[in-house]
């Protein structure tokens, strides 16, 4: 039939001007042997096996069922995890049984069991410094009267600051001297503050309290110092990483082993704790620094991002996103086609009588045709859900006796210029039934609205698809859908795989869908290309 269709000289020569277009012509091939090898999932992606030996004995479990009282002898007629099954003594006992899995042994709706994935067996400590803070009283003459928390502002030199200048430590603007000076001549001052440049260029903020004038003069006056971390408090951020045999493995190992060992001790029983369940932030003090520390350990929660078995990461569930990316491709597509072809079909067999008949049958069918376009698809579709369930059939036809609408108006159009044409008169001289001429007559010279529209038709039933799922009104769960993946992307914000891979799936199907869409209607456009210049 192709081959037939291709001797026609109008027909080869639309189709050797969309092969010349090779964009349009690589996008066809891409979409088809995608789809053709999405048709093929369980071969490639699938937590069954291939083939099962057993006792002597070869099982298909893709062709034909297997119960588990077939390998175990348990008298269950469930069907068995193969993975548990393959890797019991029973199983193994015998070294001639074996099975052989697909390419990719991960199925669409089963949930990896965290305990394969392989993620390192060890607690990071942080250390954490807390923004140093204190107080100091001044003279006159800047020299200090009493600290209290202050000698971080020593750096290095950590001794007793009583009696030292304040100036010796910290590099005062001029503005704090004069503000100081203004409370030692026991006038009214507001509060302030300051920034002073401490050892190493570290920046301190000293802020002065308000003062009211007083029967006598002050002796002192009390400064409030506050460090300022040049990046927040990561920028001093100590972490070290602790095996199972409490040993520091990190660069940072000659931080830890200046720490005190009573100290050292504490963090320790911390550390083992947390191999076996999560422990809270602790608060201590090492160097005369307030710290925190903090204990982390890696540990599978779902979702979880790409690893070495799981390219393209973990869903909420479980489940891997590549075989649910996989498998929801040949549902899109599929739904895609069926939903085209039926809507196409309808919209083709009510333009045609439309387009035909014409007259009162037409205006009354146009009428009909309005009030049926008006009615809200997305409140019918959940209606109809509540009332019979989601379901891949119920959604093909809510959304196919909606779709058909758009390309019944081209084939009236098409009909209506085509009724009144010679040959159809001619046909019509000769007694040829109506229902003869529609469709050998007229529809083969009206099909090209269908065939230029049918891949951006297929485009946006995809994408009309992708979005009830996101929405909740598509397919029922656990059914494997790129629009479901989006949503869990919603929940989980932080998790990109799931934002990016089915992004970029969908976005790759439709924009070769495009592609191949506008090379069909190059060349089926009767005018040849021109170049303005």
């Amino acid at each position: 039939m192709p081959m037939n269709i291709l001797k026609n000289s109008v027909t080869r020569k639309r189709f050797l001007r969309f092969k010349s277009m090779r964009r349009a012509y690589v996008s066809l091939w891409i979409i088809g042997v995608l789809y053709a090898f999405s048709l093929a999932s369980e071969l490639v992606c699938n937590n069954v096996p291939l083939l099962v030996r057993h006792d002597g004995r070869f099982y298909f479990p893709l062709v034909s069922y297997a119960s588990e009282d077939v390998f175990t002898g348990s008298a269950r007629q469930t069907r068995p995890d193969y993975k548990a099954l393959a890797a019991s003594d029973t199983f193994r006992a015998s070294g001639k049984n074996y099975m052989i899995f697909p390419l990719f042994p991960y199925g669409p709706y089963e949930s990896v069991d965290p305990k394969t994935i392989d993620v390192p067996d060890a607690v990071t400590l942080s250390l954490t410094p807390e923004p140093a803070m204190g107080e100091i009283d001044i003279r006159p003459d800047l020299t200090i009267g009493r600290a209290r928390y202050a000698e971080w502002i020593a750096g290095e030199d950590r001794g007793n600051l009583n009696g030292k200048k304040l100036n010796g430590f910290l590099t005062l603007p001029k503005a704090l001297t004069e503000a100081v000076a203004i409370r030692f001549r026991n006038q009214d001052a507001p509060y302030s503050e300051f920034i002073a440049t401490g050892p190493s260029g570290k920046k301190v903020m000293v802020s002065v309290s308000t003062f009211r004038k007083r029967p006598q003069v002050p002796e002192t006056i009390r400064l409030t110092l506050r460090e300022m971390p040049a990046n927040g408090n990561e920028a001093g951020k100590t972490v070290i990483v602790f095996h199972r045999d409490l040993r520091p493995e990190s660069e940072k190992t000659a931080f830890w082993d200046q720490i005190p060992e009573d100290a050292a001790r504490l963090l320790l029983s911390f550390i083992s704790a947390r191999f076996e369940h999560p422990v809270d932030n602790y608060p201590l003090v090492i160097f005369g620094r307030q710290y925190t520390a903090s204990f982390a350990k890696e540990e599978v929660r779902f979702p979880y991002p790409p690893v070495k078995d799981h390219l393209l990461g973990i869903d909420g569930a479980g489940r891997d996103v590549l075989a649910r990316i996989l498998y929801g491709f040949r549902i899109s597509l599929t739904f895609g086609l069926l939903l085209v072809v039926c809507s196409m079909g309808i919209g083709v067999m009510a333009g045609a009588v439309q387009g035909f008949y014409a007259g009162k049958l037409d205006i009354t069918a146009q009428r009909l045709i309005e009030i049926w376009s008006a009615l809200p698809f997305l409140y019918i579709m959940i209606l109809m859900g509540s009332i019979y369930g989601r379901s891949f059939f119920l959604l093909l036809v809510c959304y196919g006796v909606f779709n058909w609408v758009g390309i019944s108006y081209y084939i009236r159009a098409e009909f209506l210029n085509l009724r009144k044409r010679p040959f159809v008169e001619a046909a019509q001289c000769m007694g040829v039934p109506a229902i003869k001429i529609i469709y050998r007559h007229i529809l083969p010279n009206a099909l090209v609205p269908v065939i230029t529209f049918f891949p951006f038709s297929l485009v946006g039933a995809i994408g009309s698809l992708a979005a009830l799922d996101y929405l909740g009104f598509g397919l029922p769960p656990p059914t494997p859908s790129w629009g479901e993946l989006l949503f869990q992307a919603q929940q989980y914000r932080w998790a990109w795989w799931l934002i990016l891979y089915p992004s970029l799936a969908l976005f790759g199907v439709m924009l070769l869908g495009v592609f191949v869409g506008e090379g069909i209607r190059n060349a089926y456009d009767p005018k040849q290309y021109q170049r303005f210049q």
